[in-house]
């Protein structure tokens, strides 16, 4: 069975959206991608949401959210760990027929909340948390062990994150940071090692919404055009153990990397022509590309990824949107030519502790 996205939307960014509520937010984002798949809220009969009650401020926010989002008298599904998961669950409701029309959104207010309190306060009680490890100290043990693993230098790690403030500067999609320098990454402070400020994508806030059909919605309905087919999904938590062996293994990422392409019926990285990884630093990116086996770095995240916009929660998902674009041709100044299949990448939890791949192709390659 076929499934397809038919309609995307993300919300401008912003480094703090004072404008919008955050149900407003979710409504403007979910209406965007609806007119984008030229269908009405009506029509959908299911809505698949990913949100987190701490970082929205809300608790059980799907009781605020949902309706605003487009769930009023529609079944409604909501996952917690990351907005990617949601697109993988309800790419499961299709497949299992449980679904013709849905919706998939998830948005994220970084600014509203401590991000780095709300980590600390998701480690174990009794060890973990009185040590302080929070997203900063885990993404600095995770880049620590990954530089051992794959030799990777300050330098390089540095090197990304100019290449990605340089590919996010022609998102119009996206926050257009200024592209810092090598050096004034190399003199910005330190924050734990061996992370510097310079080195770390900033926080946004923005949400993101796609809409599924299956294919026999697409059939009875000729005047929605598919943007992209699914055409792979995995996913793979690791240990909740910060140690060595599960830091520089990266076995999550690899298992999802794996299920993906052997659901596309792909061999390898080479076979893909757009990579958009979630990578909050330079050291990630250079980590992910090579447990991945990624050779061709021209294919690494033309969004700029993380360094376009960071809405935390759902970088993951806005990931897959710009997949999406790609392979349909209409990601604007960052689109690649002759974009036939593109992978999304999302992580969550303590060090990438959980990893999400889904792979996209054009329509005309699935017929």
């Amino acid at each position: 069975m076929n499934v397809y996205v038919i309609g995307v939307a993300t919300a401008p960014p912003s480094f703090a959206e004072h404008r919008l509520r955050l149900e407003e937010l979710a409504y403007y984002t979910s209406r965007s991608a609806l007119d984008n798949a030229g269908v009405s809220r009506s029509r959908i009969d299911s809505l698949t949401i990913a949100s987190c009650d701490e970082l929205d401020g809300r608790p059980i926010s799907s009781m605020l959210m949902s309706a605003a989002a487009g769930g009023y008298e529609t079944d409604e599904v909501k996952v917690t760990d990351a907005g990617a998961s949601a697109l993988c669950l309800a790419y499961a409701r299709f497949l299992s027929q449980e679904s013709q029309l849905g919706l998939v959104v998830s948005w994220c207010k970084s600014s509203k909340t401590d991000v780095e309190e709300v980590m600390r306060q998701r480690g174990d009680p009794f060890y973990t948390r009185p040590l302080g490890i929070n997203a900063m100290v885990s993404d600095a043990m995770f880049a620590q062990a990954v530089g051992e693993e794959f030799g990777i230098t300050e330098e390089d790690a540095a090197q990304r994150v100019v290449a990605g403030y340089q590919r996010a500067s022609h998102n119009p999609r996206g926050m257009r940071h200024p592209v810092p320098t090598l050096q004034s990454i190399a003199q910005s402070p330190m924050q734990a090692v061996p992370l510097r400020s310079g080195q770390r994508a900033p926080l946004t806030d923005g949400a993101v919404a796609l809409v599924l059909a299956s294919e026999s919605f697409v059939k009875r309905n000729p005047s929605c055009v598919p943007l992209a087919r699914i055409a792979g999904a995995g996913w793979c938590s690791d240990s909740y153990r910060i140690d060595a062996q599960r830091l520089r293994g990266m076995n999550s990422a690899r298992t999802a990397w794996r299920s993906a392409m052997t659901q596309a019926g792909l061999a390898s990285a080479a076979d893909l022509d757009v990579v958009e990884l979630e990578c909050p630093t330079g050291y990630h990116e250079a980590a992910y590309a090579q447990a991945l086996g990624i050779t061709d770095e021209r294919t690494l995240s033309p969004s700029g990824g993380a360094f376009a916009q960071n809405p935390l929660f759902c970088t993951g998902l806005v990931n897959a949107a710009e997949a999406v674009l790609q392979v349909a041709g209409k990601a604007g100044p960052v689109q690649r030519a002759g974009v036939k299949r593109a992978a999304a990448h999302s992580c969550h939890g303590y060090a990438q502790q959980g990893n999400i791949v889904m792979l996209f192709e054009s329509p005309k390659e699935a017929q």
